[in-house]
């Protein structure tokens, strides 16, 4: 996968891609919860089947994960390296990231289920950031190691908070999800 070295590259290239394929990222946005339900519905089938003993849960799972992986194709439809089961992973920890938060709101811990909340975005930003090209790993060439690098991303249009901009290369992951990657486009 060829680096972004801009934003007016990012932007070019997003703007191709629009004309290549017309629809928004909304409906991806959509998909990629879909499959992060698929998942779970993965890991609950497993674990109905070891807890109750019965086969016919365990024999579901094949079915359900040739759903999620036909649906992941169509986010991802070539990778490199990893990246498809980085995706995968990515989302999966998103998923239950914000699953907890919301057990921590229920209990009334609002600081630690905004804080589960938070990182669930990020995981999920960086989801996006792998897939759209923001995110490319790279040799470093201080240390000749494997090292991933965010390429800049569009400024947000809406406010952002002190501590967005202290968090620097995530914020600006963060926004260009929130701008880029909007469910309510219709």
């Amino acid at each position: 996968m060829k680096k972004i070295e801009s934003v007016q590259e990012f932007v070019e290239k997003l703007d191709a891609a629009k004309k290549v394929n017309p629809k928004d990222l909304s409906s991806d946005q959509d998909l990629t919860i879909g499959i992060m339900n698929l998942i779970s519905i993965e890991e609950h089938l497993m674990f109905s089947g070891a807890k109750t003993g019965k086969h016919q849960f365990y024999d579901m799972i094949n079915e359900i994960r040739e759903m999620r992986k036909n649906a992941m194709l169509k986010i991802i439809p070539s990778y490199e390296g990893e990246v498809w089961c980085i995706s995968k992973h990515l989302l999966a920890a998103s998923m239950r990231v914000f699953e907890v938060g919301t057990k921590a709101l229920a209990a009334g811990d609002k600081k630690t289920a905004y804080e589960l909340f938070d990182q669930s975005y990020e995981l999920y930003c960086i989801f996006w950031g792998l897939n759209m090209g923001i995110i490319n790993s790279e040799e470093s060439d201080s240390k000749q190691t494997k090292s991933v690098k965010k390429t800049a991303a569009p400024q947000p249009v809406a406010a952002t908070t002190a501590k967005d901009e202290k968090s620097g290369k995530m914020s600006k992951l963060k926004s260009w999800v929130r701008n880029a990657v909007n469910c309510c486009i219709e």
